[in-house]
């Protein structure tokens, strides 16, 4: 599947003011600085179309974007360590909880993981928070052009057995370089395998 046309259309901060509609939303998140929007502007063949930022914590709102007028693609800001104050933090919190527990339009969640990086607390409270409220989601590792090949198969191995400590199976999982575009050919088949399962 090719991205044709990604236009903006809304950002809020409260996941009822979100556009009405009766496609599907897919939604990213990851850890501050995991590399969303460059993957996003990628997989859209945009530029600029999320905002690239390397000062962590710069999406601060719900952000939806219509992809071909067939499906929307929602930016949501990253969870963990960003250089904002405590109070906006738990304001960000909130706002992504209520977005992802009670927006029934959400159709698959994509967490996104530094693959330069084992198993860290913050990723795998975020994933089993997740589980809890069963949400469908997958993960995609970021950043392997940035992992050299032998690291990059310990830290995926390293992920593996942890999820498994607390899953009986592993979620789907994409590696992808927002660098070389790799993984970005299996992941929009996959949102498009979704969709079609759906009509």
């Amino acid at each position: 599947m090719q991205v044709n046309k990604a236009e903006f259309v809304i950002s809020n901060s409260n996941y009822k003011k979100c556009p009405e509609h009766n496609l599907t939303e897919f939604a990213f998140i990851g850890r501050s600085n995991v590399g969303k929007s460059s993957l996003i502007n990628m997989l859209t063949n945009r530029k600029k179309l999320a905002k690239v930022s390397v000062r962590p914590g710069k999406t601060l709102l719900i952000n939806h974007f219509l992809i071909d007028d067939l499906w929307y693609l929602v930016d949501l800001p990253g969870y963990g360590y960003a250089r904002i104050p405590a109070a906006m933090k738990n304001k960000l919190r909130s706002m992504l909880e209520q977005y992802i527990i009670n927006r029934e339009l959400l159709t698959q969640l994509f967490i996104l993981i530094d693959s330069r990086h084992k198993p860290m607390k913050v990723d795998i409270e975020f994933i089993n928070w997740v589980g809890k409220h069963q949400v469908p989601f997958a993960i995609v590792f970021t950043k392997a052009d940035k992992t050299r090949s032998n690291v990059l198969k310990n830290n995926l191995k390293a992920w593996e057995e942890t999820l498994l400590e607390s899953w009986s199976e592993l979620p789907q999982i994409f590696i992808t370089s927002s660098h070389d575009g790799e993984g970005k050919d299996k992941l929009l088949e996959h949102i498009a395998s979704v969709n079609n399962q759906l009509k």
